[in-house]
């Protein structure tokens, strides 16, 4: 063994302390073994880590550099992105006019703890699936259960959350825009199965490689959350509206169409800009709405839109609006569906939030509300009895003790957001982080140079 130089002992120190930190962090002293390793990088050199940087092949030698340069670059990538924060992209409107589409943010993996994954061999910056290649981007095996290291602190009411997509734990892969278990429920699930020419294949994915989604949490565990007519209470308690919550109102006006500069000062999208009065299809539900026919026999021209509550302001003082009437629920499917409980979208419950260490009763209300927390996402075996009686994991159980903290997600387009309503809770495993800072913001209505780019959006915080 060459004699150890000063260099040698000053990278070796640098690097043991950074990786004893990491691994009392992860609270896994078996990490410490990895010395082992950096003792041998540094000082004994049994393993040849370099070797390929004394070929006398010029080309290889820089073919494999950049090989070198590439894998560490992966490597830094990847832990950055499990451990410190990554990118994430607003897909849907959902969050508007909190969060646009279009905005790219910087999701904190500090603020709620990162997660240990659960399937640790995966292609960084993506997330499940290849592109080009379109396969998985992960290895199956080996698969972890769920462990949090501590972080800066712990999800509050109100907080914009990054979380895996709850019910992605089954994929119909030709219909992922609709989850697996509202296609079975509306067209049965033998139909889903056995139709891979229209639904795709079915596949399950682990908690770590299910679809990424934000929303604001609204209900923590041991709540009781109910909506009465948009109006969110928390244990019985009414809460505050966020500032730029925004509900789908439909907008009668005397015929004069609402110019460009009107739908910018109202802060609505080409895409969210309806005209329902030119449909015929849509008569009967304006008449449903309590709009008449005008003189002539026809509607006026109506509009629908999704309005925060000062650009409704703005539409009830414009001299063309006649009549502005918020949008009535009467289609929608909530959760539990199968189950009907006659809640809908803008009246929904009262629920209780599933709590750690939580006793409930195992009845038929419950069952349709939490036997998903209990089977799917705790990890046991579930079965319901034609007598009514209910086996988990093969023993008869008449209550059940939560072992995960759950949460209830919303959108703040309350009328355009597939949430909590629609899929159920949140648990704590499946919960990612916590946007931050929006550091690019593109709206996809205008030309990039030509007010595509929102300058004012960018370096913001992310989280309010």
């Amino acid at each position: 063994m060459e004699k150890i130089t000063k260099r040698q002992w000053i990278g070796f120190s640098t690097w043991a302390v950074i990786y004893v930190l990491f691994s009392v962090w992860m609270e896994n002293l078996w990490l410490l073994f990895g010395l082992i390793v950096l003792a041998d990088i540094y000082f004994t050199k049994f393993i040849p880590w370099g070797a390929w940087k004394r070929t006398r092949n010029k080309r290889v030698r820089e073919a494999l550099e950049w090989v070198d340069d590439i894998l560490f670059a992966l490597i830094a990538v990847y832990l950055i992105n499990l451990f410190v924060f990554q990118n994430y992209q607003i897909p849907s409107s959902s969050l508007e006019k909190t969060l646009l589409v279009g905005d790219y943010l910087f999701v904190s993996k500090l603020s709620f703890g990162p997660r240990v994954p659960n399937t640790p061999l995966s292609f960084p910056l993506v997330q499940n699936t290849l592109p080009i290649l379109n396969c998985k981007s992960y290895l199956d095996w080996p698969q972890w259960g769920y462990r949090r290291v501590k972080g800066l602190g712990t999800v509050k009411r109100n907080d914009i959350v990054v979380f895996n997509f709850p019910a992605g734990d089954t994929v119909a892969l030709r219909k992922q825009n609709t989850d697996f278990y509202t296609l079975a429920h509306e067209y049965g699930r033998e139909t889903v199965l056995s139709h891979p020419e229209i639904y795709g294949e079915v596949i399950y994915r682990p908690v770590d490689k299910r679809e990424n989604y934000v929303k604001r949490c609204v209900g923590l565990p041991g709540d009781s959350l109910m909506l009465r007519e948009n109006q969110l209470y928390i244990n019985g308690e009414k809460m505050a509206n966020p500032e730029n919550m925004q509900l789908n109102y439909y907008v009668e006006t005397n015929g004069t169409p609402f110019t460009e500069e009107q739908f910018r000062a109202l802060d609505v999208s080409r895409a969210d800009r309806v005209v329902y009065s030119a449909e015929p299809g849509y008569q009967s539900l304006l008449t449903y709405m309590g709009f008449r026919p005008n003189e002539s026999g026809r509607f006026n021209l109506i509009y629908h839109l999704p309005l925060t509550e000062k650009a409704l302001a703005l539409v009830h003082r414009m001299p063309s609006v006649l009549q502005v009437k918020v949008e009535q629920d009467i289609w929608s499917t909530v959760y539990p569906a199968g189950y009907e409980t006659g809640w809908r979208r803008d009246n929904y419950g009262p629920v209780w939030i599933p709590e750690r260490g939580a006793e409930i009763e195992l009845n038929a209300h419950n069952l349709a509300l939490y036997s998903r927390c209990i089977a799917n996402y705790e990890g046991n075996s579930l079965e319901v009895r034609p007598d009514g009686s209910v086996l988990i994991n093969g023993r008869p159980e008449t209550s059940y003790v939560f072992r995960y903290d759950y949460y209830f997600m919303m959108g703040d387009n309350r009328h355009n957001s597939a949430d909590s309503r629609s899929w159920g809770f949140v648990p704590e495993d499946h919960v990612v982080g916590k946007p931050i800072m929006i550091w690019l913001s593109i709206d996809k209505d205008r030309e990039l140079f030509n007010g595509g780019i929102r300058w004012g959006r960018m370096f913001r915080r992310a989280d309010i």
